[in-house]
């Protein structure tokens, strides 16, 4: 009886004992501090393609777990080795395995912010939309094909960079090639409300018109506070189908960017965007037109300018004439001017 007693005894301690260490260990393995130990806050990146190994690698690889073991326990235990899901994730210091297990189970990933400015072709627009989030750059363009191809709207190979409103936007890493086009459309949408559509309608305008001659004005002025004025300018010649004759749409037209100054030979192009040659507006704009000149050219300055040429003090301003002889009067004073900067620069190089 005693030894009956005595091993019913052991059976217990041993039992208990094991028991207790099974109950620690997963006390351990739910609670105790196993990201980021006594480490700054990171951001891990699941890329598309990643499978459950390979999001154990470089959890270990980038030291952002300190016993991979107990992860990959509770991870396999939670299932989530069964549903990787891709996107930047915000992992903070001394964080659980529990805690980071549900962060990247539930897709509780981080928004990213998606800038794009001074874009001038479409073909440029993939590669900064795309930097901070899992879509690539030729995913990005073959989506945008699609939707050109496919939209109603009257966007085009020439115009769909109307669509792209130059801002910062927050946007999930792991959103799809559709997903981003489709936002960006919203934001378009969003942005030409009833009052923006009335002003065009006014004018006599679509919205893809209106950032056509948005993207003319802003290329022709650094100065923001004469967008009005020279979208006035533009809008008095397309009104008595004068030619815009405006150099950036050649300088488009080249693709020499790099171009400073417009020849003759220059207006001799057979383009479409040659405003020299064509009345009206081009097919599409010659870049992407920031917010503020796209509402400078629907809050046009009301005049009767039809000319401008740079300010002969170089300021960066524009004079601005009704007739032409008083439009050759500000060219001519513009030219001394000029050739007097010329004369003093070719002096100081000898």
């Amino acid at each position: 009886m005693a030894e009956v007693s005595k091993k019913k005894l052991a059976f217990f301690l041993i039992t208990s004992t094991l028991l207790i260490t099974l109950v620690f260990y997963a006390y351990q393995i739910l609670y105790t501090p196993n990201i980021l130990v006594d480490k700054d806050d990171r951001v891990f990146i699941i890329r598309k393609g990643y499978t459950f190994r390979k999001v154990q690698e470089e959890l270990g690889k980038a030291a952002f777990v300190n016993d991979l073991v107990s992860f990959s326990f509770l991870a396999r235990f939670k299932n989530y080795d069964k549903r990787i899901i891709p996107g930047r994730y915000a992992l903070h210091r001394n964080m659980t395995n529990l805690e980071a297990i549900r962060v990247l189970s539930a897709g509780q990933h981080q928004a990213e912010k998606v800038t794009f400015t001074n874009v001038r072709l479409v073909e440029e627009l993939g590669e900064k939309i795309t930097k901070n989030i899992g879509v690539t750059p030729s995913e990005f363009d073959a989506a945008l094909e699609e939707f050109v191809d496919a939209n109603t709207e009257g966007f085009t190979q020439e115009n769909i960079i109307s669509m792209f409103l130059p801002n910062t936007y927050e946007v999930y890493y792991n959103v799809l090639p559709d997903e981003l086009i489709e936002r960006m459309h919203d934001e378009y949408k969003k942005f030409w409300n009833s009052d923006r559509l009335a002003k065009a309608q006014a004018i006599g305008f679509t919205p893809l018109e209106v950032s056509t001659l948005a993207s003319i004005v802003q290329a022709e002025s650094v100065k923001k506070d004469e967008a009005d004025i020279i979208a006035g300018l533009y809008i008095n010649r397309l009104k008595k189908n004068i030619p815009l004759q405006a150099d950036p749409t050649l300088v488009f037209a080249t693709r020499d960017f790099a171009l400073k100054r417009v020849l003759n030979k220059h207006k001799e192009i057979d383009s479409p965007y040659n405003t020299y040659k064509n009345a009206g507006l081009p097919p599409g704009p010659i870049n992407m037109p920031q917010i503020v000149t796209l509402d400078a050219v629907l809050n046009y300055q009301q005049h009767t300018y039809i000319y401008m040429c740079a300010r002969e003090d170089f300021s960066g301003y524009h004079n601005f004439a009704s007739t032409l002889t008083e439009h050759n009067r500000n060219a001519s004073r513009y030219q001394k001017a000029l050739d007097v900067e010329m004369r003093i620069a070719a002096q100081k190089k000898k």
